[in-house]
């Protein structure tokens, strides 16, 4: 319903949805849709880096209006002209079904290092809102702990060897005071890390 009501208010203003899809598929316990089931003129990017694992790779695609492809392909005949055949056969082989299983199995674990991290660090004071329902990432209040959150961030990384990242990288709004944890290593690293940070905010405290 947001989707469709944010095209309509585009289209009435004559604007073009663009849309970044990079982390669909990696949702847990919703099913996410495309912005193409409610608006088919919508530029819409995505990206094997994030649900197909594929970082580093620079591969991804667009989905245009029909209209903007000749346009588009002045720009990628400049700025890159193709992907290397490499990474294109690469991705090709991220749609076999034994490749989906595995990613899916992935995904999965996502879903368990969430359940663990979110109550870990809600316990030991941080404060998080929202329970992420998608992609690797919290996005943390430290407010509790006083302090900025680039010293905050720069205590961990010296003292204990944890590394999160502070709120200013993702926005202005109250960045001061928020960080952000990605939960991409293993549980086994989580765990370890939760005990680091429990013990780093005893020497924050101190």
């Amino acid at each position: 319903d947001e989707l469709a009501a944010l095209s309509q208010a585009l289209k009435a203003r004559n604007g073009h949805f663009v849309v970044d899809e990079i982390y669909h598929g990696l949702t847990y316990g919703v099913e996410a849709g495309s912005v193409l089931e409610v608006d088919n003129d919508a530029f819409v990017l995505n990206s094997f880096s994030k649900y197909f694992g594929m970082t580093g790779w620079r591969l991804g695609w667009l989905v245009a209006p029909l209209d903007a492809v000749a346009e588009l392909e002045k720009l990628a005949q400049n700025l890159y002209i193709s992907a290397p055949s490499m990474a294109q056969y690469a991705a090709l082989a991220c749609f076999e079904p034994q490749t989906l299983a595995i990613l899916e199995q992935r995904r999965a674990e996502f879903g368990r290092r969430r359940d663990f991290l979110l109550p870990a660090l809600r316990t030991l004071g941080f404060g998080i809102a929202v329970e992420p329902e998608g992609a690797f990432y919290l996005y943390a209040d430290i407010s509790a702990f006083g302090g900025d959150a680039f010293a905050f961030c720069r205590h961990f990384l010296e003292t204990e060897h944890v590394a999160f990242t502070p709120g200013l990288d993702f926005g202005r709004h109250l960045a001061g005071h928020h960080v952000r944890f990605a939960y991409t290593q293993s549980l086994p690293r989580l765990e370890q890390a939760v005990e680091r940070i429990a013990r780093g905010l005893r020497s924050w405290n101190a």
